[in-house]
């Protein structure tokens, strides 16, 4: 089992940074999946018991100059590593000017994702930081836990505001409940709502738009103006809304009515897709 890469370019290298940023605030603990061709952060708590889902995917091509891995064996060209989000972040954080990233799986006593970063110094000679990350591999009996969610048929699917100004009304809402009620129709309208017994509050998004696929399989059998909705816990949305530092090339959400809110991101050339429960 061997992994090897290495990042050169400054864009590159700026933007796995702000992916490891927002991987550490999205999950404190994930599971880095290394296949010939693709990179990817998960966090698979069980969706049946409360825990959010989430499925990060990077193209290795878009990100790395040089790449090598050989997986556990020959017909299972793979390898799944567990580590602690933040040491990812962390490490990366001292990569700003780097010269250039490593990344290495190697043994120190234990497994380790070796990150390797060369900095210029005043004098133009470069240093070498290293940081020593702890992992656990993972054996191939646990891999079916950890495969890409199977996305529902959703009942509505919406175009998200701006995730900023959805945060801002969020982090208010939550001064008051813990609960909040997403809710969105075929007509582009999203409202955000909590109820207590003392007071009722909902923040209406209009012309959103919705994605025409999506309208138009859904719209065949359903009422533009009915609308979906999901009760959730108002804490995961936050962290999902606070992970996102940058506005996403696309954001849809998608709500299956009562059951499981969908959240579809593209980050120039990285997908997140984010999963959070209906309360029970």
């Amino acid at each position: 089992m061997k992994f090897r890469a290495k990042i050169v370019d400054a864009a590159c290298l700026n933007h796995f940074t702000r992916v490891s940023n927002m991987i550490a605030k999205l999950a404190k603990t994930c599971t880095l999946r290394i296949s010939p061709d693709k990179l990817n952060f998960i966090l698979s708590d069980k969706l049946a018991s409360g825990g959010v889902s989430m499925w990060c995917e990077l193209e290795q091509e878009n990100f790395f100059s040089e790449f090598q891995m050989e997986g556990i064996s020959a017909a299972n060209n793979e390898i799944y590593l567990e580590l602690t989000s933040e040491n990812l972040s962390r490490a990366l954080k001292t990569a700003q000017n780097a010269r250039a990233l490593k990344i290495k799986l190697t043994n120190k006593h234990y497994p380790c994702l070796t990150v390797s970063i060369e900095l210029l110094s005043v004098s133009s000679s470069s240093r070498i930081v290293t940081h020593d990350i702890p992992v656990k591999v993972i054996p191939r009996r646990l891999w079916k836990d950890l495969q890409e969610p199977t996305v529902p048929d959703s009942d509505v699917s919406i175009y998200l505001p701006v995730l900023k100004t959805m945060k801002s009304v969020v982090e208010k809402m939550k001064n008051i409940s813990n609960h909040l009620i997403i809710e969105a129709n075929l007509n582009g309208e999203l409202n955000l709502k909590i109820e207590t017994e003392l007071v009722c509050v909902t923040t209406h998004f209009k012309d959103l738009g919705n994605p025409p696929l999506a309208s138009e399989n859904a719209s065949q059998a359903r009422n533009p103006e009915q609308m979906a909705e999901v009760h959730i816990d108002i804490r995961k949305l936050l962290q999902f809304l606070a992970g996102q530092q940058a506005n996403p090339t696309k954001a849809v959400c998608n709500i299956v009515n009562n059951k499981i809110v969908h959240f579809d991101l593209l980050h120039e050339d990285v997908s997140l897709q984010y999963f959070i429960p209906a309360l029970s």
